[in-house]
C-alpha cells in the first residue's frame, strides 16, 4: 500500500548501445516494460527513418498474416489460444527471412486454390445451369415442329405455305438461358419493346435455390426460351441478356441431341465434384497446418514491428557506431533495465556492453502507480477524472475504504450485502476462468470485483448498523423497551398512539445497531429520518476535513510551505468553524439532553433546533425558546458563535489576497523577455515550468492580473462548494431512506401476499411468489439501487473530496511492453 501513497519517482536515461545489439536490447526492454521511451527523431519524416523498410516488411507479412486468418475465417477453423508460457519472443534477425518465407509461401498457396476453387464453382455453376437448361426446355419443343439443325431453326410441317414463307421470311430461331427470378419481369418487357412484340417467350422455374455469381448468396432462377425471326433481332436479344446478367447456353432443338448433351454433361458434373471435394480437402489440410501456427507468427511480428518502431526513436552518435535514446524510467527499475540491456549484449555476443546515463531535466515526468488486481480498480476510479500530477498524493490509497463505506451508507442493508458479496466472491474464485470472456459488460464488473467485494462487505456492517435484512429487523439481544402500559390503557379505544418515554420504558442499550423496537414504531420513518440526515451531515463534514488536511502532503512535499499559511489554514478554519461547529453541536445536543435529567432546560422537549442554530449564527438572529428552555445549549455560546463567524468572515479575504500579494512581494522587479528559441527549446522550458513546480503548481510567468482572477476564482469556488457540498452528501440520507423504503414496499406488497393462504396451498404460492420477489430484489434493488449508489458514490469522491486538494493535470507513464501491445491489438 505505501506505493500507492503517491505516484513513484521517475527518472529520465540515456541509453548508448551498439547497433548490433539494438534489436536484442529493445526486444528484452519490451519483455521488462519498464521504459517509457521519447521520439528523438520528432521532426524527421517517418519515411526518411533508418528502420522503415523493416517497418514496412513488417506491415507486408502483418497483411498476409491477416489474409490467412481471414481464410481461416471463412472456413470456420478456430484459432488456438496461447498462454503466457506459450508465448514466443521477438524473432532474432536471422528468423525473419525465414519466417517471411513461410508466410508469403502460405498466402500463395492459399491465393492460388482460392482462384481456381473460384474457377471450379464456376464451372460447376454453368454446367449445372446448362443441365437445367436442357432438361426444363423438353416442353418447349413440339415433335410436329421440323427441326433444321444446322441452322438452328425450326418450321411447322403443317402450314401449306411454309416453303413459300420460309424463303419469303426466314425461318424461326431461339435463344435459351438461365436468368434470376426477380429480373425475369424487366427482362421480358425489355423484350417485347425491342422487338414490338415479334418475339414469343418461354419460361420455366428451376426448382431449388441457386448461387448468384456475383454476390454467392443463394437466389431463385428460371430457364426462358426466345423464338425470334432475323438475325439483327438475334444481336439485340443477346445484348439484352448481357445487360440483364443473364447467361446464355447452346441448346439444340432435338431431342436426340439433347438427351445426348445431358449425359455428357452429367460426366462432367461428376468429374467436377470430385475435383472440388478434393480441393476442399487440400485446402482444409493447408489451412490446418497454418491455424496451429498463426499465433506464434502473428505474436513474432507483432513485436518485431513494436521494436523497429521503438528503434527509429533513437539517434545516431557522431561516429554512427552508437545509438542514442532516451525514456522515463522508474527509479525502482533502474536495474532491471540495466540487467535487461546486459542480456541483450550478451545474446549477440557484443564486445561493447550497452550503457544507461540518468540525466536531469526540468520537464514534468509521467505518473506512474504500481498497483496490483485488488488496488488496479480503485486506482482506475480515480484516473477516469485525470491523471494525478507528478509524485502528487494519490487519493486511491484512502478511497479503497472510504468509497466502499460510503456506498454502504446509501445501501446499508445486510441481505442486499450478502448478494453483492456472493457475486463478487464467485468473480475472485473463478477468476481464472472467467478472465478469458472477452464480453464488455461483463469485464467492466469482473474489473472492479474487488470494489464490489468490499462494498458488500460494509453494506453487511452498515445492514447491522441500521438492523435492516430485506426490510426486515433482527432481535439478537431483545429489546432494550419494555411496555411500561397497563391493559386498560393498551384497550383504550380512544387512544390511538402511544409514546415510549426514555425515562419509564427504556431500561438498557441495544450493544449492536439499531432496537428492533423501530420495526413495528409508527414514528420509525420520522426517528431515522433525523437519524440518517445527521449521520450524513457528520460523514461529509469530516470527509472534506480530510480532504482538506490531504493538501497538507502536497504542500510539503513540493516545499511551497508559505501555502500552509496562505491556503491551508483560511480554508480549514473556515470548514470547521462553521461546518465543523455544526457537528459539535449535533454531538453535543445528543449527550447532553436526555430524558433522565431532573433540570428542565435539559429534557429532550427543550432541546433547541440545530438548523435554526446554525442559521441564526450566521444571520445574526434569535429565536424566544419556550418557557423553561433556553435559547443556547451552553453558557457563552452565543458570544462563540458570533467569534467564529467572523473568523470564517476573515478568512475570505484572507484566501482571496494573501498569496496573490506574497507572489508580488517575492516576484523579481525586472523579469527579462524571453528569448527567441527553437520549437523544441520551448517545448522543453515549458515543461520545466510544469515540473520545477510540482506539476502546475507555478505562476513565476504569469501577469499579477491573472494570478488575481484565478486566485478570486479559487476562492468563491471553495467558499461556495462549502455550503453545496455539505448540502450534497445529504444524498447518503436520501438514498438510505429511499432504499429501505422501497425495499420494505417490495416485501409488503408482493412476498407478504403469499403468507395469506393456508395449508399447501400457501406453499406453492409462496415459491411462484418468492421467485418474484427475489427476480425484483436483485433487478431493482441491487442493480439499479447498486448502480445509483455506486455513482453518487463516485460524485461524492471526484466533487465533494478529490476538489479539496486534487490537481490531476499529470499525464499517464506509458512504458514500451509487449504485454500491453498484444492485449491492445487483442481488444
Amino acid at each position: 500500500m505505501g506505493d500507492m501513497f503517491r505516484s513513484e519517482q521517475m527518472a529520465l536515461c540515456q541509453l548508448f548501445i551498439q547497433p548490433e545489439a539494438a534489436y536484442a536490447s529493445i526486444a528484452e526492454l519490451g519483455e521488462s516494460g519498464c521504459v517509457q521511451f521519447r521520439d528523438l527523431n520528432d521532426q524527421v519524416n517517418a519515411f526518411q527513418r533508418k528502420f522503415v523498410t523493416e517497418v514496412r516488411r513488417c506491415d507486408d507479412m502483418e497483411r498476409r498474416l491477416r489474409y490467412v486468418e481471414n481464410e481461416l475465417r471463412k472456413d470456420d477453423i478456430k484459432l488456438p489460444v496461447l498462454s503466457a508460457d506459450q508465448e514466443p519472443g521477438a524473432p532474432n534477425p536471422r528468423e525473419i527471412i525465414d519466417l517471411e518465407a513461410q508466410l508469403e509461401k502460405t498466402e500463395n498457396e492459399l491465393r492460388e486454390m482460392s482462384a481456381n476453387g473460384a474457377s471450379l464453382n464456376a464451372n460447376y455453376r454453368h454446367m449445372h445451369e446448362l443441365k437445367n437448361v436442357l432438361e426444363n426446355t423438353e416442353g418447349f419443343f413440339s415433335d410436329q415442329e421440323v427441326i433444321n439443325l444446322d441452322s438452328n431453326r425450326m418450321t411447322d410441317p403443317n402450314d401449306p405455305n411454309a416453303t413459300q414463307a420460309g424463303a419469303q421470311r426466314g425461318q424461326l430461331a431461339f435463344v435459351a438461358g438461365v436468368i434470376r427470378l426477380e429480373r425475369y419481369f424487366s427482362f421480358e418487357r425489355m423484350l417485347w419493346r425491342i422487338s414490338r412484340g415479334n418475339i414469343f417467350l418461354r419460361r420455366t422455374d428451376i426448382s431449388g435455390l441457386c448461387e448468384d455469381e456475383d454476390t454467392g448468396r443463394q437466389v431463385l432462377k428460371t430457364v426462358f426460351v426466345a423464338f425470334f425471326q432475323g438475325e439483327q433481332l438475334k444481336q439485340r436479344i443477346k445484348k439484352v441478356c448481357a445487360g440483364y446478367h443473364a447467361d446464355v447456353y447452346p441448346c439444340p432443338s432435338s431431342h436426340a441431341e439433347r438427351a445426348e448433351m445431358i449425359r455428357d454433361v452429367n460426366v462432367r458434373l461428376e468429374d467436377l465434384k470430385l475435383v472440388l471435394n478434393q480441393s476442399a480437402d487440400h485446402r482444409l489440410r493447408v489451412l490446418n497446418s497454418a491455424s496451429k501456427h498463426l499465433a506464434r507468427w502473428s505474436i513474432m511480428v507483432k513485436k518485431m514491428k513494436a521494436i523497429y518502431h521503438i528503434l527509429n526513436y533513437f539517434n545516431n552518435d557522431v561516429t554512427g557506431k552508437c545509438l542514442i535514446g532516451e525514456g522515463w524510467v522508474p527509479v525502482r527499475d533502474l536495474p532491471t533495465v540495466q540487467n535487461a540491456l546486459a542480456r541483450g549484449s550478451k545474446r549477440v555476443e557484443s564486445s561493447i556492453p550497452a550503457f544507461m546515463n540518468v540525466i536531469s531535466t526540468n520537464e514534468q515526468p509521467p505518473t506512474f502507480t504500481r498497483t496490483n488486481k485488488f488496488t488496479s480498480g480503485f486506482q482506475n476510479l480515480i484516473d477516469s477524472y485525470g491523471m494525478a500530477s507528478y509524485r502528487e498524493v494519490n487519493p486511491a490509497l484512502y478511497t479503497c475504504i472510504t468509497f466502499p463505506f460510503l456506498f454502504a451508507v446509501m445501501f446499508g442493508d445486510l441481505g442486499h450485502g450478502l448478494i453483492l458479496l456472493a457475486f463478487a466472491s464467485w468473480l475472485i474464485i473463478k477468476e481464472r476462468q472467467l478472465a478469458a470472456i472477452k464480453e464488455e459488460i461483463f469485464n467492466i464488473f469482473f474489473g472492479g470485483r474487488y470494489i464490489i467485494l468490499l462494498m458488500g462487505c460494509f453494506s453487511i456492517y452498515t445492514g447491522i448498523i441500521y438492523n435492516d435484512v430485506f426490510s426486515k429487523s433482527m432481535n439478537i439481544f431483545g429489546s432494550g423497551w419494555h411496555n411500561a402500559f397497563n391493559t386498560s390503557t393498551i384497550l383504550d379505544t380512544s387512544t390511538h398512539y402511544l409514546q415510549y418515554r426514555p425515562k419509564m420504558s427504556n431500561y438498557k442499550t441495544y450493544p449492536l445497531g439499531m432496537d428492533p423496537i423501530w420495526q413495528m414504531a409508527d414514528n420509525k420513518i420520522i426517528f431515522l429520518n433525523t437519524f440518517k440526515m445527521k449521520l450524513s451531515i457528520i460523514f461529509g463534514v469530516l470527509h472534506m476535513i480530510f480532504g482538506v488536511c490531504m493538501s497538507v502532503v502536497n504542500f510539503v512535499h513540493y516545499k511551497k510551505y508559505m501555502s500552509l499559511l496562505l491556503e491551508f489554514l483560511p480554508q480549514i478554519l473556515f470548514l470547521i468553524l462553521l461546518f465543523g461547529y455544526m457537528v459539535f453541536m449535533m454531538f453535543y445536543k445528543w449527550i447532553v439532553y436526555s430524558d433522565f435529567t431532573d433540570e428542565q432546560a435539559l429534557t429532550p422537549g427543550c432541546a433547541p433546533s440545530i438548523l435554526i442554530l446554525f442559521i441564526n449564527m450566521m444571520l445574526n438572529g434569535h429565536q424566544k425558546p419556550l418557557d423553561g428552555c433556553k435559547e443556547y445549549m451552553f453558557e457563552g455560546q452565543e458570544l462563540l458563535q458570533q467569534l467564529f463567524v467572523i473568523i470564517a468572515l476573515v478568512c475570505i479575504p484572507w484566501m482571496l489576497l494573501a498569496k496573490p500579494l506574497y507572489i508580488m512581494a517575492t516576484r523579481p522587479k525586472h523579469i527579462a523577455p524571453p528569448p527567441q528559441s527553437t520549437p523544441g527549446m520551448a517545448a522543453v522550458a515549458n515543461g520545466g515550468a510544469h515540473g520545477g513546480s510540482g506539476g502546475g503548481h507555478g505562476h513565476d510567468d504569469e501577469p499579477m492580473g491573472e494570478v488575481f482572477i484565478q486566485q478570486a476564482i479559487h476562492t468563491i469556488e471553495y467558499v461556495l462548494s462549502t455550503v453545496s457540498h455539505t448540502a450534497s452528501y445529504l444524498r447518503l440520507w436520501a438514498l438510505s431512506l429511499a432504499h429501505a423504503q422501497l425495499s420494505e414496499v417490495l416485501w409488503s406488497m408482493v412476498f407478504a401476499n403469499s403468507f395469506k393462504f393456508p395449508n399447501y396451498i400457501g406453499s406453492v404460492v409462496t415459491f411462484f411468489i418468492f421467485g418474484a420477489w427475489a427476480v425484483l430484489t436483485v433487478g431493482i434493488l441491487v442493480l439499479i439501487e447498486g448502480l445509483s449508489a455506486f455513482l453518487h458514490t463516485l460524485r461524492l469522491h471526484w466533487v465533494e473530496f478529490m476538489s479539496k486538494f486534487y490537481e490531476g493535470a499529470g499525464y499517464a507513464f506509458e512504458p514500451f511492453s509487449f504485454k500491453s501491445i498484444l492485449e491492445v491489438t487483442e481488444e
